[in-house]
This record gives structure tokens, sequence and C-alpha cells, in this order.
């Protein structure tokens, strides 16, 4: 079973050899909070490739190692959020998680 946290807010650190698409190429930049709307898993990888409205307005399926959680913002609705106008700490909605990296 595969559960979304609703209003989870992520935001773009690309890799330089990372899979493709490569999202600073396809319409996203470093400077936003995107607002994920979904979540697929194809059976053939262990990545996870989250579902984007870009900065066109163009819907991609980006992988997770590109992404970085900036918070879970359940209030907001907006899909893209720029981070300057972010708190550095999280809302007080947001529950703790653990973050691991490989």
């Amino acid at each position: 079973m595969l559960t979304l946290e609703p209003g989870i807010y992520l935001r773009i650190e690309q890799l330089a050899n990372g899979p493709h698409p490569l999202p600073l190429a396809s319409g996203f930049n470093n400077k936003t909070a995107y607002r994920s709307l979904g979540m697929f898993n194809p059976s053939e990888t262990s990545d996870a490739y989250f579902i984007f409205s870009n900065d066109r307005d163009e819907i991609w399926f980006i992988c997770n190692r590109h992404l970085r959680c900036v918070g879970v913002y359940p209030d907001k609705l907006e899909t893209r959020i720029p981070l300057s106008t972010l708190s550095g700490k999280p809302p007080p909605s947001a529950k703790p998680r653990l973050v691991t990296s490989k």
C-alpha cells in the first residue's frame, strides 16, 4: 500500500547523473516548492516518480532522487510556492520525519 501525505511540498535538487527527465531542463527551477499531485511507482524500479505541474503548467513525473522535502502544508492549495516565502521551520501541523540518503 502506498499513501501520500496531503499538502507535501518538495524542492528540486537535480543530480548530475540522475535519472531522466532532468527537472531543471524540463521547466522546473530550484527556487520553488512544488506541491506533489501524486506518485507513481513502476514495478521495474525501486524509484518513485512524483507528479508535479512545472513552471509552464505542464504535468511531469520526476524521480524521487531529484527531490528534497520542504514541508507539509495541508492548508495550501497552490501547485508552486517560491521557497523565499516559506519560513525555515515546518508548519505546526507537520509531523517530524526521518530522512535518509544513500
